[in-house]
């Protein structure tokens, strides 16, 4: 009804200004008319009268001449007349010729401007009495010998402009009182029309063009009512719900995990072993998985010890001391890491998906390896598989055509395949010379995750352009052989609790701790940065924010220090040691713009740090930055969130990362907007104390609530679902089979 009400408002005022200027229009016409119709009836009674007035000129007949002006004045709007000599003098007047309008002014007009090729000039006057056309006449050839003056009352016109204006005021209420009515007429049965259609969709009769609206919305309250009765009475996930869910859903099985890097690493220190926590995003978020659900992880062992650790099937039982699950640790040699791993992987997948402004390398080699290694994956994860349908986790890019390589042996197998990387726009992806092969590996997978909606449609968008398959939009799959593969959004998140916190102390004694170790004193303001040291985590932007704010904000020069761990990482690659070093000559020269002999604005750790102190730094900074030029979540920033149980600090976080999607609470920047950038800064460290405890509960409730254990029971419960159907569709094939082949 408001949106009804603003329409007819504008209706109307449209009207109204349509109205005014028509009615000016109209007026400014016919009074162009009225006038040269004045001029028209007056050239004809000088015509007519003209013989008279030469006669009676002549003899000097100045009654005569008086009788015919009056003549002339018996029309109604010839106010009056007057005969003026050569010199200008008043030779003759009717009644109520006006005084001061006298021959000498208006003849001299006439002289002034010109007559025309008629002999006769006009022009209107403002007299005492009202507006009048004074109309003058040559008369005598060739030389005039007298003029005649006529004056034409005007009032008419003013007279006939009201008539026109209260006409035109009455077509425009009119006008407008109709063209009201008919609009909320017309709305008023296109809501009809629009709510019957909606009723009859809803009963199973829906119209054809309400009919994908339909289907769409019955498939999201499908899901959301899956959703609620998956969650039903459960506050937040965690490991004892998955496991529970794990039990109801799959029956207890366990899962098998597929990932490139390893959740421990043994490596050898003298003659002592260490372990070691690798810097990933995706073992972070997978490990505490894996710790609730049991089974088996499939990585590649890479550290120096990993041989000595394993049993004779190369598994070994983690975390140490719990022993909670298996790890199977595949072999890799030199030349198969360096083509799968730092070749393929990383200078051709990892920048063909990132919008990084890096250029891919795809060599015929590198993919030669990646094949053979996708295989060796595939052949241990049929290894381990217990049962001829197990449940697979495939983690990401290292591994698209390991999902059909596993199937290929089990058929029945369900593969959940989670991309954890941005997935580029079909264009994009059509770069890649192998295209075809990678989405063919893919959709061996019963279902393939993203972090985004996006990320969903541009990978169908990329099988469309690509494959002849058919793009199922209503329930966002891919059918292809008559296997559907269903595309889902799962972002991912962390544990929460994190476990890790337990070593950790509390915010104010890390801050203790960490500015001591820092040589920071005690009023000292503190950023922190945590990535491996990657192009597309935006650590040259980062560190260019902090030299632009110490520029435009002179009043942190000496306070401020900004802390950023990097631990190096894929250093084998040309890219990455180049940036290394610019990292490092940035650093230096930001230090020596602003440093002194004791301060330093840039404190730059180059090595691996174990959760616990990448914790401790969280928990004691005064803002977090999370500067990535393209991620596909981040948890980096999740992290933060969830280290900061005091409710202190502020998170600054890239709008092109998927964690800017959720965490709205942060202040959310662009990092190639260095003076933007900056400013969130300057605004995080004067932040008060009351916003920054509202902003970061917000964030901690939802990251609380959205877990890891939440993320993998949404993802399980969808496998269990699909792995149910097809249990199903196996049963109905196995009953058909012999019925084939009886005869009645």
């Amino acid at each position: 009804m408001a949106r009804a009400s603003r329409f007819v408002i504008g209706l109307v005022l449209g009207l109204a200004l349509l109205t005014v200027l028509a009615h000016q229009a109209l007026v400014s016409t016919t009074r162009a008319w009225f006038e040269k119709d004045v001029r028209l009836r007056s050239q004809l009674v000088v015509a007519s009268a003209k013989r008279g007035l030469l006669t009676r000129w002549e003899r000097k007949d100045a009654p005569g001449l008086a009788a015919l002006l009056a003549d002339i004045t018996r029309d109604e709007r010839i106010m009056g007349a007057a005969v003026c000599g050569s010199p200008g003098e008043l030779a003759v007047e009717t009644e109520g010729y006006p005084h001061g309008l006298a021959c000498g002014r208006a003849v001299a007009g006439a002289s002034e401007q010109g007559f025309d090729s008629d002999g006769s000039f006009s022009t209107i006057a403002d007299l005492p009495g009202g507006r009048v056309q004074v109309s003058v006449f040559s008369l005598g050839e060739p030389t005039p010998e007298f003029t005649l003056v006529l004056l034409h009352d005007l009032a008419f016109l003013e007279r006939r402009e009201v008539t026109t204006r209260n006409f035109a005021l009455v077509a425009f209420i009119v006008l407008a009182a109709g063209a009201s009515a008919l609009t909320l007429l017309a709305a008023r049965l296109a809501w009809k029309e629009w709510t019957r259609e909606l009723r009859l969709a809803f009963t199973g009769q829906p119209s054809r063009e309400l009919a994908p609206l339909v289907r769409e919305l019955r498939s999201q309250l499908t899901e959301l009512s899956r959703e609620r009765v998956a969650e039903a009475n459960v506050t937040n996930w965690n490991p004892e719900r998955l496991r529970s869910a794990l039990r109801q859903h799959l029956e207890g099985e366990r899962i098998i995990m597929v990932a490139n890097r390893e959740p421990y690493i043994h490596e050898r220190r003298g003659d002592e072993i260490e372990v070691v926590h690798p810097a990933s995003g995706l073992v972070t978020a997978l490990e505490p998985v894996m710790r609730a659900c049991s089974g088996v992880w499939v990585g590649h062992g890479a550290g120096s010890a990993d041989r000595e650790t394993v049993d004779q099937h190369d598994r070994v039982l983690v975390p140490p001391g719990e022993g909670s699950y298996s790890l199977r640790r595949v072999w890799l040699d030199e030349k198969e890491e360096q083509g799968y791993y730092y070749g393929f992987s990383n200078e051709g997948l990892w920048p063909l998906c990132h919008v990084a402004h890096t250029r891919p390398t795809f060599r015929d080699s590198d993919w030669e390896q990646y094949r053979r290694v996708n295989q060796k994956f595939a052949d241990a994860v049929c290894e381990e598989a217990e049962v001829d349908d197990p449940i697979v986790l495939v983690q990401d890019y290292h591994f698209a055509l390991a999902p059909r390589l596993i199937r290929a042996r089990l058929p029945r197998a369900t593969i959940l395949t989670f991309w954890h990387i941005p997935w580029p726009n079909a264009e994009r992806f059509g770069i890649c010379p192998w295209r075809h092969e990678i989405l063919e590996g893919m959709l061996g997978s019963s279902i393939v995750g993203f972090h985004t909606m996006q990320h969903c449609n541009n990978f169908m968008d990329s099988v469309d352009a690509s494959l002849e398959a058919r793009i199922d939009r209503e329930h966002n799959a891919v059918v292809q052989r008559a296997r559907s593969t269903l595309v889902r959004p799962y972002p991912i998140s962390i544990e929460w609790p994190v476990s890790w916190l337990a070593e950790v102390p509390p915010a104010d004694i890390c801050r203790a701790e960490i500015f001591r170790q820092l040589d920071l004193p005690a009023d000292a303001l503190l950023g922190v940065g945590v990535d491996r040291l990657d192009y597309t985590k935006g650590v040259e932007e980062r560190l260019a924010a902090v030299d632009t704010l110490l520029e435009r904000h002179p009043e942190y020069r000496g306070r401020f220090t900004f802390a950023q761990l990097a631990a190096p990482s894929r250093t084998r690659i040309d890219r990455y040691r180049e940036l290394n070093d610019r990292v490092d000559d940035l650093a230096n020269r930001i230090n020596g713009r602003w440093g002194t002999d004791t301060y330093k604005p840039i404190i730059l750790f180059r090595a691996h740090h174990e959760p616990p102190a990448v914790f401790r730094f969280l928990r004691a900074a005064d803002l977090c930055y999370v500067s990535s030029l393209h991620d596909g979540m981040n948890l980096v920033a999740k992290e933060f969130v969830a280290a900061r149980d005091d409710e202190r600090g502020v998170l600054i976080l890239s709008q092109f990362t998927g964690a800017a999607r959720e965490l709205t609470a942060a202040l959310i920047v662009n990092p190639y907007d260095l003076r933007q950038a900056s400013d969130a800064m300057a605004t995080a460290l004067a932040m008060p104390p009351a916003e920054q405890r509202e902003r970061l509960h917000s964030m901690r409730s939802l990251v609380a609530s959205s877990n890891v254990y939440r993320w993998a029971g949404r993802m399980l419960v969808d496998a269990a679902d699909v792995r149910r159907r097809d249990r199903l569709s196996g049963r109905l094939e196995s009953f058909a089979t012999p019925l084939s082949g009886v005869t009645p």
